[in-house]
């Protein structure tokens, strides 16, 4: 987008300007990068973060100092072992000892990789992967062990798919190869996540136990991530979306991007959504696990832009047709947000499942599963964070009408009775203590109780004098 074209952009999305402008001015970073202390390799490793992460790069180098380069030397292992698994240039002989390989190269000095395609993007960060390594060597041993275990699980897990003539020839199958293909390639990363946080004691290690939540939080990231790139990776003869899927709503793959056939492929993409929309109460439930401001903030921002990119493609015809994103506004709207606690965080992910159920169409043969899942996603939000609305509240305040039950009636004409009567022997006490003639009023009272008998007795009933 040009210059005159953000302008013209953003007089009429002034909300999204303003985002942008709170974000570069305002945000405060928990941790900050300071280059002026780093090695030659130190900065060549965080240029080439840049160089090769969009989404993560920021994040990372905002974390905690003692995860900040483990973090960055994980993230660009796993790059470099992605980088050769994507490239379809590299011949499946070549590639497939490369992946299984990758944690012994990672440990030799000077080590590099420069027989990637011309047109691969990440090819120059192992053009120079050396410098990788070079600080690898510096790491801490829990931290270094947890990276090459990950590499070693990971790069066998893409071999494994690599040589798969089926894979490689039709795509994912079934929904249970679909989500192996996500564990290999994201849920792999965030056990490695979890264990460094753990190590490094900024997490709840309880965390370790709940590996279910960790994989919950990788599926989720990849999940949107393959519904969003549908339409590139048909273009470079991938499919990543399982045929147990899509064979329920069209015959053939190549019929998804079809235009007579958008309405079906519609349907397909909801019910994708669905699937990746069942992880959301696991993420979150993961995000109350962690103990620092800076790891909660790289878990967090990946999540809301996932969620709010699951809004983005529902039901959105455009991802058959070209590669959609969510704006550059609503990204720092959305990273101002995650970087605050969980329940804002919760309250983003409450706002995209609402608009989510909002654009579901009763159509959609998967309208009440999506209707369902958003209303798990808020039950469970709800569960965590009790909505208090005050104008709700005040509002039934002053249209209650005042209620009271029987027993408290009761007790409460018994404590004015009660009390009428202490105070009366209280007075006669009183009076009686001054020296009133207590035997006149009594005398009186009792003439005055007979006079009323008398005058009320019925004349027939009285006796005459003849009769006594």
């Amino acid at each position: 987008m040009g210059a005159a074209q953000q302008i013209i952009y953003f007089l009429f999305h002034p909300n999204q300007l303003r985002s942008i402008i709170q974000w570069k001015v305002w945000h405060e970073p928990v941790h900050r990068r300071d280059p002026s202390k780093e090695t030659p390799t130190e900065k060549s490793c965080f240029h080439y973060l840049n160089l090769t992460s969009r989404s993560f790069a920021a994040v990372i180098q905002e974390l905690n100092p003692q995860l900040l380069m483990p973090i960055c030397l994980f993230y660009l292992v796993l790059r470099g072992l992605d980088t050769i698994e994507d490239d379809m240039t590299i011949d499946i002989k070549e590639k497939e000892p490369l992946l299984r390989n990758f944690h012994n190269h990672m440990e030799q000095d000077g080590w590099t990789f420069d027989k990637n395609g011309p047109n691969e993007k990440d090819r120059d960060l192992l053009v120079h992967f050396d410098d990788v390594i070079a600080e690898l060597k510096k790491v801490k041993k829990p931290y270094y062990d947890i990276i090459k275990d990950i590499t070693v699980k990971m790069g066998n897990g893409m071999a494994d798919y690599a040589v798969n003539a089926e894979h490689n020839a039709n795509g994912v199958n079934t929904i249970a190869d679909y989500e192996l293909y996500c564990h290999y390639v994201a849920g792999l990363v965030g056990e490695g996540l979890t264990r460094l946080f753990v190590a490094s004691e900024l997490a709840n290690p309880q965390l370790l136990v709940r590996m279910d939540l960790t994989e919950s939080m990788g599926q989720f990231l990849q999940k949107t991530n393959i519904i969003r790139d549908v339409h590139e990776d048909w273009e470079d003869n991938r499919r990543f979306w399982p045929k147990e899927i899509w064979s329920k709503y069209v015959d053939k793959w190549d019929d998804l991007f079809a235009p007579e056939n958008r309405e079906k492929a519609l349907q397909c993409s909801s019910h994708m959504v669905l699937n990746a929309l069942k992880h959301a109460e696991e993420c979150l439930f993961y995000m109350a696990g962690i103990r620092d401001q800076s790891v909660f903030n790289f878990v967090a921002i990946p999540q809301s832009m996932a969620i709010a990119t699951l809004e983005l493609v529902f039901r959105n015809p455009a991802i058959f047709e070209r590669n959609v994103k969510i704006t550059k506004g609503d990204a720092c709207q959305l990273m101002t947000e995650s970087t605050q606690n969980l329940r804002v965080v919760c309250d983003v992910f409450r706002r995209y499942a609402r608009r989510i159920h909002k654009k579901n169409d009763p159509r959609d043969p998967n309208f009440l599963a999506i209707s369902a899942q958003c209303g798990k996603i808020e039950q469970f939000i709800e569960s965590i964070f009790p909505t208090q609305d005050p104008k709700k509240i005040s509002l039934a305040k002053a249209n209650e009408e005042p209620a009271m039950e029987t027993s408290e009636a009761i007790l409460l004409v018994l404590s004015v009775l009660s009390t009428l009567v202490l105070i009366g022997l209280a007075m006669i006490g009183i009076a009686w203590f001054m020296g009133a003639k207590m035997d006149k009023f009594f005398h009186d009272f009792d003439q005055f109780l007979g006079g009323s008998v008398r005058s009320s007795t019925p004349i027939a009933a009285v006796p005459g004098r003849d009769e006594l």
